[in-house]
């Protein structure tokens, strides 16, 4: 605990709260300890409230605008790449199951423990305390950059892409979903014209749709 809150640059008064953050269900389940599902409802609520201000601070741009350039920076794929800064997937407790699937791995897993981490801080200290250590985590860049009005929404991109060289038809399509209901993985394709471009995992199917048109706008 010591090393990760060296790392995170917070220390912690009460270290329970800590432990609770890192906890998945799975390590719970086998423990019979608290996880930190609990945790992350709360953290979500306050990072979406702290980045909500900051854009209303430094963003002097439309509602529709903002909302959708908060949504990139809260999505599963953003808080797992700010997560990466401070390893927090190696710090994670994770059920042997889960540890064998690749768990230590997933977004979904790591942006869960991220949220609950903000709520830990939360409950060790206060609102404002909380707001500074997270904004010093976050990319210089992500507040106030000159953003497209699609930024983060990538089916809107791809769509903007491919009508600019005339008519075309963009279909997606659910391949799988896997994992248990609390924690639900799909995979979707992209397909244009019928022709299959790419295919992405997310947490839920829109996330999934998200990812494939990312790899699409890649790949075209």
């Amino acid at each position: 605990m010591k090393n990760f809150e060296e790392k995170i640059g917070y220390t912690f008064k009460n270290k329970s709260y800590l432990k609770t953050a890192l906890t998945h269900s799975s390590y719970s389940n086998e423990n019979s300890c608290e996880n930190n599902e609990r945790y992350e409802f709360l953290g979500d609520s306050i990072l979406s409230l702290i980045i909500s201000e900051k854009l209303f601070t430094e963003c002097n741009k439309p509602e529709g605008y903002m909302s959708k350039l908060r949504a990139s920076i809260v999505c599963e794929e953003g808080l797992a790449t700010i997560a990466e800064k401070i390893d927090l997937a190696q710090y994670i407790l994770l059920g042997a199951g889960e540890e064998r699937n690749g768990g230590r791995n997933r977004p979904s897993i790591i942006s869960d423990a991220f949220e609950a981490l903000i709520c830990a801080v939360f409950l060790d200290s206060d609102f404002e305390t909380t707001k500074k250590w997270l904004l010093k985590l976050l990319p210089e860049s992500t507040i106030g950059a000159d953003y497209s009005e699609n930024y983060g929404d990538y089916k809107g991109m791809l769509q903007e892409k491919l009508q600019r060289n005339g008519d075309c038809k963009i279909t997606y399509d659910t391949i799988s979903e896997s994992g248990p209901d609390h924690d639900k993985r799909f995979e979707c394709a992209v397909y244009v014209n019928g022709k299959r471009i790419a295919s992405g995992e997310g947490r839920g199917k829109k996330n999934a749709e998200q990812e494939a048109a990312k790899k699409a706008l890649q790949i075209l």
